[in-house]
């Protein structure tokens, strides 16, 4: 669904400027505290006034400061995800989810209740007081009370940002699975690129006021290697074996062996690009449990190092060399390296 912002907003000081069409189901706002994230959402909402300019969502103006129009935030079939759960005090866990639904026009009900509940697995908690849910439960529930309304669109605003490390990545599975099982295009915002990574297809860029400039997320993490200690590679793994003391993971037309290290398996991995060790011929012992040919796609700038994207067969892979090695390696478009990787390299997030 087509969101289209053309709007400019003045708040004391600070000056929103807007321009951007994004079309797609995962979209990311990214920016730093302060940049005008949180009041770019707002005016999509409606629970804000652009002071001019004009905002459409799939083909119909919600605001247009020319023609005076300015649809209700309650008539835009817009659900709001926020930092912290807001769920009602004085309602149970089952009033907090039917309150949205009950209050979305019956033309509108696509979306069943037991559904939902099913996909987020609260039905266990349906009876409870709000005040007897820890904090990964509350944003499930809230989660919840959102896709009940049955929006077009959800505007999530930083809503992992008062989770507990160990619970993020579990909230992110059940945020990608449920507007993915209903099919809800949802604008993510943070101001943390692993969140982004993860979240978002195209992310749109927020500095100072100005939220114009589009790139892929992929794009937007390259972009930032050069003051963040460098790449890391996000790896969605599948179907974890024991083999021996590590773990054999689907990748894939291959296999990648992980470290056990003691918990239950993961599918999310972070793997630093430095980690990644590059060889013009196949290296005869080696301790690395991971060893594989690869063609250079292409090589990138790092500032004081190179970036290499490889092609592993069916995946891709970034890997980190000195500018010197770059070069005494001959490493450019479509020569053959081997990769080695070892199993205690790969850090699991969840």
């Amino acid at each position: 669904m087509e969101l289209h912002v053309s709007a400019r907003k003045q708040l004391g000081t600070f000056r929103l400027e807007a321009d951007f069409t994004v079309d797609g189901s995962r979209t990311g706002v990214f920016g730093p505290s302060g940049s005008g994230k949180s009041t770019l959402l707002n005016l999509v909402a409606g629970l804000g006034v652009p002071d001019s300019g004009r905002i459409s969502l799939g083909g119909e103006t919600l605001f247009d400061s020319r023609s005076g129009v300015h649809v209700a935030p309650e008539h835009r079939r817009i659900g709001m995800i926020f930092q912290h759960a807001q769920l009602f005090p004085h309602l149970s866990v089952h009033s907090n989810l039917y309150y949205g639904y009950k209050r979305c026009h019956p033309a509108h009900r696509k979306i069943r209740p037991d559904a939902v509940i099913d996909v987020l697995q609260i039905g266990h908690l349906l009876k409870r007081g709000v005040a007897n849910l820890s904090g990964g439960e509350k944003q499930r529930v809230a989660i919840g009370r959102a896709i009940l309304s049955n929006p077009r669109l959800l505007l999530m605003d930083e809503p992992l940002s008062a989770i507990d490390a160990s619970l993020k990545f579990q909230i992110i599975a059940y945020l990608k699975d449920t507007c993915a099982v209903f099919n809800i295009p949802y604008v993510f915002i943070s101001h943390t690129l692993l969140e982004m990574r993860v979240m978002a297809d195209r992310v749109l860029t927020v500095e100072d006021g100005c939220a114009c400039r589009l790139v892929t997320a992929e794009d937007l993490a390259r972009g930032a290697t050069k003051d963040a200690g460098g790449y890391i590679n996000l790896l969605r793994l599948a179907s974890p074996a024991r083999a021996g003391d590590v773990h054999a993971y689907q990748w894939g037309d291959r296999h990648l062996f992980i470290a056990d290290t003691g918990e239950p398996p993961s599918t999310l991995f972070e793997l630093p690009a430095r980690d990644v060790i590059l060889f013009k011929k196949h290296p005869e012992v080696i301790s690395a449990r991971n060893v594989f040919s690869a063609t250079v796609v292409k090589t990138f700038d790092m500032g004081v190092r190179q970036g290499v994207e490889l092609q592993c067969c069916s995946e891709r892979l970034i890997a980190e060399v000195t500018k010197k090695a770059a070069r005494q390696m001959e490493i450019r478009e479509g020569a053959e390296v081997h990769a080695a990787i070892k199993a205690l390299s790969f850090r699991p997030l969840g």
